[in-house]
């Protein structure tokens, strides 16, 4: 009898767990995704009934289809250099399509509860009310669709939403000829603003930032910035910001040039923002730039510079909290967006858990998670062991470090990978470093049936 091969789950049918599942499948591991929603694509079903998808109307994707497309999986050569929305949902479908994943999904049945048994193994509840028992959990449920709020003094009396549910200039609220306050300067806020700041919506936009941003240009030379440039192994990460930031001037990059504040942070400290259309709106009056909100009052808004405004609606683009609602409270959670993970996939001493896409990876999360997929399935068919914990433990502090130790102290960035690095790191040190260990070390002892 052969390695045995674990029933597996998979939380999740958006782009990490097709990935997964696509990964599992080429294995030969047998698995069954839990979704909440009636359709796969998470974040990129714009509507998606489940409530997790951040997508609006007008949303084009930030990351050129050359950074963003799976190896597995080219985009299609006819999309545009950054592609709709709803060219990313169709993308995913064909893949789902081509590569028979459908099948394997549970829609509108996610997990209410994941229980681990005592000595290993999962106890899954799903939303229909059924237990099942699993060998291996692999959690790719997303880390975009629980709103984080900012906690301002004072209280605002006018409207509020956050960006995760800004549909258009209608939806969910009327947003024509309103004063309205955008906070955050993220790439969604950016959108958002440009949108808002429209002349025949017959808004006053103002945008207020705490940390302000560096503001990247898309094209380069005409060409997709992203696609010129990719960091490489073969020097330390700290050389190659440094001289990104010496030539960072030619190309318009200081908020300061456009009224907003002075960034409190070098470029590639946080993420920089990238957008064409916010320099101009800013440039041209369009948009108002403040500092960070110092306090709320009725309608009127106070900022850090001793100026306020009144204002109709708030708008906060502030980003995400990582949740996993299926946990029991205090076994596995992520407080502060900090979730220590080897690899940003295994976490130490439970090795039937498996995390799948947590992490900001720079420049795009798609060939991330396919990256993180292949080597989840060689772990589950025995050919990938995992190092000891006090080991693992070891590496998650080094390459938090490597990817992570330049950023800002903001919940935004404590997932920060490079990914041209962790892809060389997985293919080239990694996997063939745990294929050597799986000769000699003991593996998980699934209990399914051998192949």
């Amino acid at each position: 009898m052969g390695q045995a091969i674990p029933r597996t789950a998979v939380i999740g049918a958006g782009i990490s767990g097709l990935t997964a599942g696509k990964m599992l499948k080429d294995y030969g591991v047998p698995y069954t995704t839990f979704e909440t929603s009636d359709r796969i694509g998470g974040n990129w079903a714009f509507g998606n009934p489940n409530g997790h998808s951040s997508a609006y109307r007008s949303l084009h994707i930030d990351t050129s289809k050359h950074r963003l497309s799976l190896k597995d999986f080219p985009m299609p050569q006819h999309y545009p250099a950054f592609p709709h929305h709803s060219d990313i949902k169709a993308y995913l479908d064909d893949y789902a399509a081509t590569f028979g994943l459908l099948d394997n999904i549970e829609f509108t049945n996610g997990v209410a509860r994941a229980h681990r048994v005592d000595g290993g193994g999962w106890q899954i509840t799903d939303q229909a009310g059924a237990t099942r028992e699993f060998d291996l959990l692999v959690v790719a449920n997303g880390h975009h669709w629980d709103p984080r709020l900012p906690e301002f003094a004072g209280t605002f009396t006018g409207e509020t939403i956050h960006s995760h549910h800004y549909i258009d200039p209608q939806t969910p609220l009327p947003l024509t000829g309103k004063r309205i306050l955008i906070v955050g300067l993220g790439n969604s806020a950016a959108d958002i603003t440009v949108e808002l700041s429209s002349k025949a919506l017959q808004n006053t936009v103002t945008l207020s930032t705490r940390s302000s941003a560096w503001i990247v240009p898309k094209y380069i030379a005409g060409q997709p910035g992203d696609k010129l440039f990719r960091t490489t192994p073969y020097l330390p990460l700290s050389w190659q910001r440094k001289f990104v930031q010496l030539i960072a001037p030619m190309l318009g990059v200081d908020p300061r040039n456009y009224g907003l504040p002075a960034p409190n942070h070098k470029l590639f400290e946080a993420h920089p923002t990238q957008s064409v259309e916010l320099p101009l709106r800013l440039g041209s009056g369009d948009v108002i730039p403040k500092p960070n909100v110092a306090r709320l009052d009725g309608d009127t808004v106070h900022f850090d510079d001793g100026t306020s405004d009144q204002f109709d609606a708030i708008i906060y683009a502030t980003g995400y909290n990582i949740t996993f609602p299926f946990f029991d409270p205090g076994v596995i959670d992520a407080p502060d967006n900090h979730i220590r993970l080897y690899k940003r996939m295994f976490k130490p001493g439970m090795d039937d858990l498996v995390f799948i896409g947590f992490a900001q990876a720079v420049p795009t999360l798609f060939p991330f998670v396919e990256c993180q997929s292949r080597l989840l399935a060689a772990y589950a068919v025995g050919r990938y062991a995992l190092p000891r914990v006090d080991e693992m433990e070891r590496v998650i502090d080094a390459d938090q470090r490597l990817h992570a130790g330049h950023c800002i102290d903001r919940p935004r960035h404590t997932q920060q990978v490079d990914y041209f690095y962790y892809e060389h790191d997985i293919r080239a040190r990694e996997l063939p470093a745990g294929i050597k260990r799986a000769q000699h070390v003991p593996q998980p002892s699934w209990s399914g049936a051998g192949v």
